[in-house]
């Protein structure tokens, strides 16, 4: 007989699973052998066989198992999948092949959501190659209560209008709307509905809308949310280090609302908001979170940004003044120039969602706050542009080296775990809790308690699986060719599913689930 057991050696846990059979001769759907098996939760780190059973890890254990597919994990570790919050391309099938390249079993769309909601699930069922979610977009909303006839076939905001086929309102008018107390409360109404069919939280973002979103708006925000016992996940107003308007005072903003009606506050990308105030903001996080107040902070491995040309915070007197910046420091996706003032300009008035690279951050001051126990780790993966064609890269097929983009959607995860050993940034386990525990965590923690069983690998949690060389894991994703995936993460498997096998996302395998809040009957 062979002895299940999860326990690490007796210098990494002391914790144990509870003890079951199987017969020699038992065939698992699927077996890792020889792997460097870790576990964030119970600090696991030992050499083990991993058995699956029917989409679960049905056994871990330092005996002989067979199985119907076998992977040999000598020299890898075998790790939870990796879990990302702020992945804004990850309903389209490029986008999750990017992703699986990378190792995210669970790429989630929270910052800029999806709506309608409903149909925005309903696009991607049965159709997944990963698990898949988004919060209920502020964005979505607004445009929908700004232009009635706003209509999406796929209830992705953000695909829609960066993708040039279906651009049919270059004026957005969600970054200037201002809201009546009716259309307040219209949108109430909008956010509610959208949670009740399973969102995961409210994606808020006035960091593109400064100057139209009332502190009425982003209270709703935030009762609606705690009401139903989920987080905002906020692009937060003025990023920026110049006094008064901080990046700091967009999370003050938020956080008197969670303080009031409760639910949880996440904050992207904050080493973009406040730059190099950053450790201040972490520590101002912290005492929130010692108030009992639930707050958590995102990070991605990146100095550099990119966001829409038409963004508040790019304005002139707000990139100059708050950044220091100027025109030259944008750099226009589709060609990879930097602007000019006339470009700039014409960009405004042609094609405001456009995408440019943005300068932000100090490098140092990324990796300190990267590597701070305190935040995780998110890609803000964004939508990537094929240059002869100038339309968004969409299809599964679409070649790698033709597109150009942020190399965040790319190499995030694979980028950290190249700075772990080259670097020595932190703790190995310290950057796999970092995308994945920490995630799953704050999930079962704001509304989604099904996230139980992600972000583990424990016998009897779901079978999301990524396995990487850590002596060769690495990012190759760069400014010039932003599509390169990471190497070194040759398998990935998804709810007990290998999509990608050496190195390769399989095609039409479609093992993802959708990860919806505690309302919706799972």
């Amino acid at each position: 007989m062979v002895l299940l057991t999860s326990c690490g050696d007796g210098d990494k846990s002391n914790n144990s699973t509870t003890a079951a059979e199987f017969s020699p001769d038992t065939a698992f759907d699927l077996v890792i052998l020889n792997g460097r098996v870790m576990d964030p939760e119970t600090n696991m780190d030992t050499i083990r066989n991993v058995g699956v059973l029917d989409g679960k890890i049905a056994l871990i254990t330092a005996e002989s198992i067979s199985g119907k597919e076998i992977i040999d994990a000598t020299g890898h570790v075998v790790a939870p999948g990796f879990i990302d919050f702020h992945n804004h391309i990850a309903n389209t099938p490029f986008g999750q092949r990017l992703a699986l390249r990378d190792g995210v079993t669970t790429p989630l769309d929270m910052e800029g959501g999806g709506y309608p909601i409903d149909m925005w699930y309903n696009a991607l069922e049965g159709r997944s190659q990963t698990n898949y979610g988004a919060t209920v977009s502020t964005a979505g909303i607004r445009e929908k209560i700004a232009n009635p006839d706003y209509n999406t076939n796929s209830g992705s905001f953000i695909k829609d209008v960066t993708n040039p086929d279906t651009k049919s309102n270059p004026d957005l008018q969600f970054a200037t709307i201002l809201p009546t107390a009716e259309q307040l409360e219209q949108m109430r109404q909008m956010f509610t509905e959208g949670v009740e069919q399973g969102g995961l939280g409210i994606g808020c973002l006035p960091g593109y809308m400064t100057n139209g979103t009332t502190s009425q708006e982003t209270i709703m925000w935030q009762e609606v949310a705690g009401k139903h016992g989920l987080a905002t996940y906020i692009h937060g107003r003025f990023s920026s280090q110049m006094p008064p308007t901080t990046g700091i005072l967009g999370t003050q903003e938020f956080l008197a609302n969670v303080a009031v009606y409760g639910g949880g506050l996440f904050v992207h990308h904050v080493h973009q908001q406040t730059l190099d105030l950053t450790p201040d903001v972490l520590d101002f996080i912290e005492d929130a979170q010692e108030q009992g107040l639930k707050v958590l902070a995102e990070i991605y491995p990146y100095y550099q940004g990119q966001t829409i040309v038409s963004a508040d915070f790019l304005k002139p007197e707000n990139y100059n003044r708050n950044m220091g910046r100027d025109y030259g420091d944008l750099i226009e996706i589709s060609n990879m120039k930097p602007l000019t003032k006339e470009r700039y300009e014409e960009m405004l008035k042609t094609s405001p969602q456009d995408q440019v690279i943005m300068a932000g951050i100090t490098e140092e001051g990324m990796l300190s706050a990267l590597a701070d126990p305190r935040t995780v780790v998110g890609s803000d993966a964004p939508p990537m542009v094929i240059p002869a064609t100038g339309k968004s890269a969409m299809d599964f097929d679409v070649p790698f080296e033709s597109v150009s983009g942020h190399p965040r959607a790319a190499g995030t995860h694979g980028k950290v775990l190249k700075l772990v050993r080259e670097k020595d940034l932190m703790p190995l386990m310290r950057a796999i809790s970092k995308m994945t525990i920490m995630q799953a965590k704050w999930l079962e923690e704001n509304g989604v308690k099904m996230m139980s069983q992600k972000g583990r690998l424990q016998v009897g949690k779901d079978a999301d699986i990524t396995v990487f060389n850590p002596e060769t894991v690495t990012d190759n994703s760069t400014f010039e060719q932003g599509a390169l995936p990471s190497t070194g993460i040759p398998y990935v498997v998804v709810n007990g599913v290998v999509v990608v096998k050496d190195s390769k996302v399989l095609k039409d395998v479609y093992p993802g689930k959708a990860i919806k809040n505690d309302m919706v009957k799972q």
